[in-house]
């Protein structure tokens, strides 16, 4: 699924990501507060903003020690206001970091730093999210890590390092399948969020916990051309839990795949596409047929109830009728599958492309010498025959 800035979810199975809410005072300095004040002695607003922001500047010169086994980089805070309110001050900063080998370009968070005043200093007492902002994952608590060959699998409290030496060995799996389906240049590694539960899942994404209820996992990032962007696979450790080993394979290839085809998605991108291709690449190699793969489609069309068109964007919103919802998918899988069957992997991986940046029916046409109604008719066949 293409989540919240540009991001997807799926039925079986994405937005950011990591957190630190210290109860006790941080280490910290601060420049005394002389020098700079009025002619009465007492500091100018100027000079106290000025300190502020100097201890805020020394304090996150490097990461926390609690965060010495996650591998950051490009670490700072930039403050971007000051308040404050006689020993205490509130700084609102935006946290810029970098997970190493893994993002290319830097990841965001604003931030609410607290810092209170005592012997002529500033020290930061408090760090945590910016009123309305979105958590970092060691925000909720301690972080674990795992390596793989090709994932950087980060657990919120609670979690086990066995599970997440699963995942990661799954992510592992889900890299290759992903760099198969779309051959395009891509950076061939992911990152995977582990939080401590549904609740905590849905903090880090900002929405409510029912929208993910029953989902494996998600992918957050920004869609379009450009830098890179930081992209993480977000599980649900609840939903993903419940999977079998096959379903959990194809819920990572699929959100992995969406990791590597980011930079070809837009807005133009018709949804229909962008989830049946992530699908298409997850079961591409599985040997499951389509009455396996899409039961609640195949139970559709054999009670008649043909779609009439391709899945539309509203079509895959979550919290409502999740038969439906599953139809989306399956039918968005099946046309991908028919491209791929009928013209060739080259052409649905090329079609993908321009849809990005054309219509849909010039796509088609440039592609496939089709049109939406040319596709949609040969598509329904397909199910007809497949479910018949």
């Amino acid at each position: 699924m293409l989540p919240v800035l540009g991001p997807t979810p799926r039925p079986l199975s994405l937005v950011l990501l990591c957190l630190l809410v210290l109860c006790v005072p941080l280490a910290g300095c601060g420049s005394g507060l002389g020098g700079s004040g009025t002619g009465s002695g007492v500091p100018s607003a100027d000079s106290v903003e000025r300190d502020v922001r100097r201890a805020v500047a020394d304090w996150s010169a490097a990461p926390p020690a609690a965060l010495a086994a996650i591998p950051l980089e490009g670490w700072a805070y930039e403050v971007s206001a000051v308040r404050v309110e006689g020993v205490r001050a509130f700084a609102r900063a935006e946290l810029r970091y970098r997970l190493t080998g893994y993002d290319t370009a830097p990841a965001g968070s604003a931030r609410e730093v607290e810092l209170t005043r005592g012997g002529g200093s500033w020290a930061v007492t408090a760090d945590r999210p910016a009123p309305g902002a979105l958590p970092q994952l060691w925000d909720q608590g301690p972080v674990s890590v795992e390596r793989g060959a090709h994932a950087l699998v980060l657990g919120g409290s609670g979690q086990s390092s066995g599970s997440l030496s699963e995942i990661a060995a799954e992510a592992d799996k889900a890299v290759p399948a992903a760099s198969a389906a779309w051959p395009r240049p891509w950076a061939g590694r992911v990152v995977v969020l582990v939080p401590g539960s549904l609740d905590a899942m849905a903090a880090l994404l900002g929405r409510p916990a029912d929208e993910y209820r029953g989902l494996g996992a998600v992918t957050t990032g920004r869609t379009g051309a450009g830098p890179a962007p930081a992209d993480r696979v977000v599980v649900n450790p609840e939903g993903y839990g419940q999977l079998t080993a096959e379903g959990r394979q194809v819920i990572l290839t699929h959100e992995t795949t969406h990791v590597a085809t980011r930079a070809a998605t837009t807005a133009r991108t018709p949804l229909w596409l962008s989830e049946g291709f992530a699908d298409w690449a997850a079961y591409r190699d599985s040997g499951r047929t389509p009455a396996e793969a899409a039961p609640s489609l195949a139970r559709a069309v054999r009670r008649g109830d043909l779609p009439g068109e391709l899945p539309a964007a509203g079509a895959f919103a979550f919290g409502g009728d999740a038969d439906a919802l599953a139809r989306a998918y399956e039918g968005s899988w099946l046309a991908c599958r028919l491209v791929a069957r009928r013209w060739g992997d080259a052409a649905l991986v090329s079609l993908y492309e321009k849809s990005g940046r054309e219509s849909l029916p010039t796509a088609l046409a440039d592609t496939l010498g089709t049109d939406p109604a040319g596709l949609t008719s040969a598509w329904q066949q397909e199910l007809r025959r497949e479910f018949r």
